[in-house]
């Protein structure tokens, strides 16, 4: 693993924020993303940006070195996924607050401000996420309740029913997602949470590779009796990488992977009805 850090500050004080960026071939959507939180945009907190390159092959992490000196790059030297690419730059950062962001954001001026806001606000929480809004300004349902066999379904129900324009379903959705929630989980596309909450669940579970993790993640910590919150007044776009997008069949495949992994830890008594429905369908 290859740590390779652009333009330190060795006066600068220990922040207190650290920005980890997993990416993997994320060269066309990086600069977007990292151009939203640095300059007038940045937030105003003290913060480090370290991006973990997860073995990219389009040249990322040079990308990073050469265009963002400011901007620390780790190369894992694998593909460790999501969990285990943020999960290296956890430990190899400091500071008491830990914003886990996707390369495929852009985050709007004084977003991250809010979110740490609501978060320094209630002593209760652990964790919180941003309003999440696609390029057309249409906003995703990056919440929701703990997954399960009827979670599941009514997520999918309204996530459907929002995009579609439902009647009832569609206002439902918009109506949610202007409220500050107290809810089972948030996005990991954009996370902000108490390195010490994270630290006391043994960090991102790395059996789950890509999806789901984010909300193992907030179930541990809920576990611990600490709160995750949904907070409407700090946005972010979510621009949907390019390098996911054209890799769509490994994509679903990793879902299912992760789906079925995650119904084995936490409901062991549905994942052989999940894994026989999966290979029935052809879906695994």
């Amino acid at each position: 693993m290859r740590d390779v850090t652009g333009g330190p500050d060795t006066a600068r004080p220990t922040p207190r924020l650290a920005i980890i960026i997993v990416t993997y071939n994320s060269r066309a959507d990086v600069d977007d993303c990292l151009a939203s939180l640095t300059g007038i945009r940045a937030p105003q907190i003290d913060h480090d940006i370290v991006v973990v390159d997860n073995a990219s092959t389009d040249g990322t992490p040079a990308y990073v070195r050469d265009r963002w000196p400011g901007v620390r790059v780790i190369e894992a030297g694998r593909n460790l996924g999501f969990a285990g690419g943020n999960n290296v730059g956890i430990r190899q950062t400091s500071g008491d607050l830990l914003l886990l962001l996707n390369p495929d954001t852009v985050v709007d001026a004084g977003a991250i401000d809010r979110l740490l806001g609501t978060l320094a606000s209630r002593p209760d929480a652990a964790i919180v996420g941003p309003r999440i809004e696609n390029r057309e300004g249409r906003v995703e349902l990056s919440f929701g309740r703990m997954m399960s066999p009827v979670a599941e379904l009514r997520q999918k129900l309204l996530v459907i029913g929002h995009e579609r324009g439902w009647p009832l379903i569609a206002p439902l959705v918009e109506r949610r997602t202007r409220l500050q929630l107290t809810v089972d989980w948030v996005s990991g596309a954009c996370l902000l949470a108490w390195r010490r909450d994270l630290e006391a669940v043994g960090l991102l579970d790395e059996r789950f590779f890509m999806y789901t993790e984010d909300v193992d993640l907030c179930a541990a910590v809920r576990a611990r009796g600490r709160l995750v919150l949904f907070e409407p007044a700090a946005r972010i776009v979510h621009v949907r990488g390019r390098s996911r997008l054209s890799a769509a069949s490994a994509t679903h495949a990793a879902y299912r992977q992760s789906q079925v992994a995650f119904y084995e830890k936490h409901h062991p008594g549905w994942a052989p009805v999940l894994r026989a429905y999966l290979r029935i369908t052809g879906k695994i």
